[in-house]
């Protein structure tokens, strides 16, 4: 499926086959296809907690409200971003140049160290650029996606055992869909989101 066709078909997707399972192949190629999503400074500072335990899909769903999809899909992906990975910063740069190690790796820890809006902000920005990738690679791959901010987040953190320093920006049920998602709720018009040069 090319690029386009994805974006056009991909939609959230509430009701899922509990029954169907995702090869450990399937699950590995759309997380490395994440991995690939871009991050400022190369820090590759998200996260990706994959569920399949059914137990633990359970009290993850009971976290959100009771909302089928969390336990029925093939799995739940909780998107997470460590806000302490602009430390280390080295190593996200060992196969470059020396000169680009040099003039990069020294930037990072500065521009965010003693500024945690802006630590968290970054991890939102990744988070959301590897959810549109994950969802979009799904959808490629025949299944279906639905991202969710409505959970309790300290209840999450919990089950999931979230590191300090870490986050929690929404979780994602991928699977087999079992019903196709409600006609489009209505988009704005392409002039009244798009503006030229400036507002």
């Amino acid at each position: 499926m090319d690029t386009t066709t994805a974006i056009h078909q991909r939609r959230s997707i509430k009701h899922y086959d509990p029954d169907h399972k995702m090869t450990e192949v399937e699950i590995q190629e759309l997380l490395e296809l994440a991995l690939l999503s871009p991050t400022s400074f190369n820090m590759q500072n998200w996260r990706f907690v994959v569920v399949t335990d059914p137990a633990k899909k359970a009290a993850l769903r009971a976290a959100a409200w009771d909302q089928a999809q969390v336990s029925e899909a093939s799995i739940l992906i909780v998107l997470c971003a460590d806000l302490h990975s602009y430390e280390n910063g080295g190593r996200y740069w060992v196969h470059a140049p020396q000169p680009v190690q040099e003039m990069l790796v020294p930037m990072i820890e500065p521009f965010y160290k003693d500024n945690p809006a802006l630590q968290r902000d970054e991890a939102m920005r990744s988070i959301g650029i590897a959810a549109q990738t994950l969802m979009l690679t799904a959808k490629s791959m025949g299944y279906d996606s639905c991202p969710m901010i409505g959970f309790d987040p300290v209840k999450v953190a919990e089950i999931i055992n979230l590191p300090e320093h870490h986050i929690i920006g929404m979780m994602l049920p991928v699977g087999k869909a079992l019903k196709d998602a409600n006609t489009r709720g209505g988009q704005l018009k392409y002039d009244e989101v798009v503006v030229t040069d400036g507002f």
